[in-house]
C-alpha cells in the first residue's frame, strides 16, 4: 500500500504533518477525518528508492523496459496493461516490485511520471521529467524511446569507460601491493646491514628514509589504512553536501585532461534532451528545465537556470550561455546560428552527435596515455627502492 505525507489541522488549529498508508488520496483523507484531523494538503510520499546498483537494476535494463513500454503504447496497448504486461515478464525482482508500485498508483490516476518520482534515485531525474513532459504533451511513446535511446547510450558510454579503465586501475592495485609488500617484508631486512653506516653518519639519505618510511609502515600501517579510510568517508560526507557538490563539479571541470572529457559529455547530454523535447513541442522553458537535469553538474546547472531567466526577459539561449564561461565556444556559436535560423532543434542532436565523437576519442587517448603513465610510476618506484637498497651495499664493497 502506498505511503502518502499529508499536513493537517485539528479542532485547536495546530498544525501537524506526518505519512499516512491508504490506498489512494481520497482514502488517506477519510482515514485523516476520521482522527480528528482537516486535510490541508496530501501527496504521494517521495521517498529515495535504493540505488540501481544496489538493487540490480542497471542501466541497459532499464533502457529495454523503456523501449517496451514505448513498443506497446505504439501498437496501442493501454498504460496499464502495458505496465501489467512488462512487470509480470521481467525477472528482476526490484524492478518488478517498483513497477507493481507504480502501476497501482497509475491506476488510481496518478500519472506515470508522478508514480515514477518514488523511484527518482533509480529511474534517473532526466527520464522522471522527460516522462512527464511526454504525457503532458501527448509524446509518451517517442519521450520513452528518446529516453530508452539515451540511457542505452549512457550505460554503454559507461561499460566502455569502466573497461578501459579496468587495466590500469588493476596496475595501480597490484603496484601498491608490491611496493607494500616490499617495503614491510623486505626493507626491515637491510636495517642492520646498515647500522655500522649509520653509526658514522655514511648512509646515504634516500637509504635512510628508505628505511624510516618502512619502519613507520611496519608499526603505523593498520592506523595509516584505518585514517584513510575515515578520509574518505568524510571527503565523502563532505561531497554530499550542496557547497561540497559544487566544489566536487568544479574540479571535474577544470581537471587537466578529464575536464574537457567531463564537460563534453555533460554538455551532450544537455544538448540531446534539449533538441529531442524541442523537436517534440515542448516549450523552450520547460525543455531547459527538464534538460538541465541531464547535465549532472550543478555549476552547469545554474548556467542554463540563468540562460533561462534571460530567455524569459527575451534574449536568446546563446548570449546567457557563452557569458557563463562554462559552455565550449564552438556549441555557443553553431546555438547562435541555429537560433537565427530557427533549426535549434536539429542543430542541438548534431552538436550532441559531434560532442559524443570527440568526447570518445579523447577518452580513449587519455586510456592509452594512462597505461604507460602507470607502468612508468611504478617503474620509477620500484628502481627508487632498488637503489636505495644497492648504493650502501655498492658502498660497503669500495671500503672492503
Amino acid at each position: 500500500m502506498p505511503d502518502f505525507a499529508y499536513t493537517a489541522r485539528d479542532f485547536s488549529g495546530t498544525r501537524t504533518t506526518g505519512t499516512i498508508s491508504a490506498t489512494s488520496e481520497k482514502d488517506a483523507a477519510a482515514q485523516l477525518s476520521a482522527k480528528q484531523l482537516f486535510p490541508i494538503e496530501i501527496a504521494p510520499e517521495t521517498s529515495s528508492a535504493p540505488l540501481s546498483w544496489w538493487t540490480g537494476i542497471s542501466g541497459s535494463l532499464l533502457a529495454t523496459t523503456y523501449a517496451q513500454l514505448a513498443g506497446l503504447l505504439k501498437n496501442g496497448v493501454p498504460l496499464l496493461r502495458s505496465l501489467a504486461v512488462i512487470r509480470d515478464q521481467t525477472s528482476n525482482v526490484a524492478l518488478k516490485q517498483m513497477l507493481g508500485e507504480i502501476y497501482t498508483r497509475v491506476e488510481e490516476g496518478t500519472s506515470l511520471g508522478d508514480a515514477m518520482d518514488r523511484y527518482r534515485d533509480t529511474f534517473g531525474e532526466m527520464a522522471v521529467n522527460m516522462v512527464r513532459a511526454g504525457a503532458e504533451g501527448g509524446f509518451l511513446e517517442d519521450a520513452l524511446a528518446r529516453v530508452a535511446k539515451f540511457t542505452e547510450e549512457q550505460d554503454d558510454l559507461r561499460s566502455r569507460t569502466m573497461s578501459a579503465l579496468a587495466y590500469p586501475v588493476f596496475l595501480a592495485g597490484v603496484g601498491t601491493l608490491v611496493v607494500t609488500a616490499l617495503l614491510i617484508f623486505v626493507v626491515p631486512n637491510f636495517e642492520e646491514m646498515f647500522q655500522r653506516l649509520r653509526e658514522k653518519n655514511q648512509l646515504p639519505g634516500l637509504t635512510d628514509a628508505l628505511l624510516g618510511f618502512s619502519r613507520f609502515l611496519a608499526q603505523w600501517g593498520i592506523l595509516l589504512l584505518l585514517a584513510i579510510g575515515f578520509g574518505i568517508w568524510r571527503l565523502q560526507v563532505y561531497l554530499d553536501t550542496p557547497e561540497g557538490r559544487r566544489l566536487s563539479d568544479i574540479a571535474k571541470l577544470k581537471t587537466p585532461l578529464v575536464g574537457p572529457i567531463y564537460e563534453g559529455l555533460a554538455v551532450a547530454s544537455f544538448c540531446r534532451v534539449l533538441g529531442t523535447l524541442l523537436g517534440n513541442g515542448v516549450s523552450i522553458l520547460k525543455s531547459l528545465d527538464i534538460s538541465r537535469q541531464a547535465c549532472g553538474n550543478v555549476v552547469l546547472n545554474d548556467a542554463i537556470a540563468a540562460a533561462s531567466l534571460n530567455i524569459t526577459a527575451g534574449q536568446k539561449l546563446a548570449t546567457p550561455l557563452k557569458a557563463s564561461g562554462w559552455f565550449p565556444a564552438d556549441v555557443v556559436e553553431m546555438i547562435a546560428v541555429a537560433e537565427e535560423s530557427n533549426t535549434l532543434d536539429d542543430v542541438l542532436v548534431q552538436i550532441a552527435d559531434g560532442l559524443e565523437r570527440r568526447t570518445s576519442r579523447q577518452l580513449d587517448l587519455f586510456v592509452r596515455l594512462l597505461e604507460p603513465i602507470m607502468l612508468l610510476v611504478l617503474a620509477v618506484v620500484v628502481l627508487l627502492v632498488v637503489i636505495a637498497l644497492l648504493m650502501p651495499i655498492m658502498q660497503m664493497s669500495q671500503t672492503l
